[in-house]
């Protein structure tokens, strides 16, 4: 394999919990670890980050600092709380406040390099892209080929009940046309895109290490009350837990449930009748998190509203080795819910192509993209 010189463009990495603090990390892991040289791009934590050049051997930049705060909705009440969401949302939807100013901090890093095989650039949030795209010169680039690399759609997000507002499709076709590729998790994401790049998109899923976390499922024990965990956020309308936890709390069936979320809201009307059957936990690191999971004896999955997105908790529940209560978008099959209650899991997740998120293979199609640019001059062939 040649060696190759890589950037990523990230605001999202180590030791953050998310998808795509999850999707910098294991890509800057594995790209060093095959043996090519790798600088990241993102908002540097000394504290942090030196440890973690020192012992993956790559160079990690700043994008920062930001200066733009950010609009903190704790601590007051009543009107105080109802303005502030408001101003909150006007000030995304309007500006995309605060996001926006990576688009300037991106484009500022940039100007200082050049000379790389390959550039991926990771969203959300989607300034990045556009910080990139300003850069970005055909005549000088900065790489041999980017690959703009999206988690969620933009434009043709649906989850949110506020679409975006018109202008801001000038700053994703500026970013799609200059992009050779544009990369996304599943292949009905595809539809979440502007249909005159379509032709330059390539679905690349998240990618994990299978190896990192030792899970010694022989270890598992049954518990004397069914425990089960959810990890991740909700989203109302989308990935919704709130009618799962009405059909469960006015069970009879007694059951213990953990949250590992930041969206505990949508389920606290229902705590008070669940009588410590439902705790809410922050998140906890990834690690931590799949050694945890891999006690339960089984774990819930929400499906998403919308085919344009998978989560990718499913690969860290994949891991984790228990049986996933799937719950579908259209409606709850409560007869299901009932046997997982019960220990019966014959219903349980089937898993197809797992193979296909091993993060050895997801580097290798990332590869493969700079190597069918570099073949074509400037054209990939999907």
């Amino acid at each position: 394999m040649d060696k190759k010189k890589i950037l990523i463009v990230s605001s999202s990495f180590y030791p953050q919990n998310s998808p795509r603090s999850f999707r910098t990390t294991e890509l800057v892991k594995e790209f060093a670890r095959q043996g090519h040289e790798v600088t990241l791009l993102t908002l540097k934590d000394d504290q942090e980050h030196l440890l973690f050049e020192e012992k993956h051997g790559v160079t990690i930049k700043d994008i920062g600092p930001l200066s733009f705060p950010r609009i903190q909705l704790n601590g007051t009440n009543g009107i105080g709380s109802l303005f502030k969401r408001v101003v909150r949302r006007g000030m995304l939807q309007f500006f995309e406040y605060p996001d926006i100013e990576l688009l300037f901090r991106v484009k500022k890093a940039l100007k200082r390099e050049s000379g790389y095989d390959l550039l991926i650039s990771i969203a959300v949030p989607h300034p990045i892209h556009w910080g990139v795209a300003w850069a970005w010169r055909t005549k000088n680039p900065i790489a041999k080929t980017w690959v703009a690399d999206c988690g969620d759609p933009y434009m043709g997000e649906t989850l949110d009940s506020f679409r975006k507002m018109f202008y801001f499709k000038y700053a994703e076709k500026h970013f799609c046309r200059k992009a050779d590729v544009i990369t996304v998790p599943i292949e009905s994401a595809k539809d979440g895109y502007y249909p005159e790049f379509r032709d330059k998109i390539a679905v690349i899923p998240q990618g994990f290490s299978f190896d990192e976390v030792a899970i010694d499922q022989a270890s598992y024990t049954k518990h004397e009350v069914p425990t089960f965990a959810y990890a991740g956020g909700f989203i109302p309308g989308g990935r919704d837990p709130r009618p799962f936890i009405d059909y469960i709390v006015n069970t009879k069936d007694d059951f213990k449930l953990i949250l590992y979320t930041r969206n505990g809201d949508l389920v606290e009307p229902w705590l008070e009748k669940a009588d410590g059957r439902i705790e809410i936990r922050d998140y906890i690191p990834r690690p931590k998190l799949l050694k945890t999971l891999s006690t339960m004896d089984f774990l819930v999955n929400f499906e998403n509203q919308s085919p344009l997105m998978m989560p990718s908790k499913l690969i860290d529940y994949y891991l984790a080795g228990r049986p996933v209560l799937n719950i579908s978008s259209n409606g709850l099959d409560t007869d299901k819910i009932s046997r997982f209650l019960k220990g019966d899991y014959s219903e349980k997740l089937i898993y197809n192509g797992v193979d296909q998120y091993r993060i050895e293979n997801v580097c290798g199609r990332f590869l493969d993209l700079c190597s069918k640019n570099e073949i074509g001059n400037g054209t990939i062939q999907q």
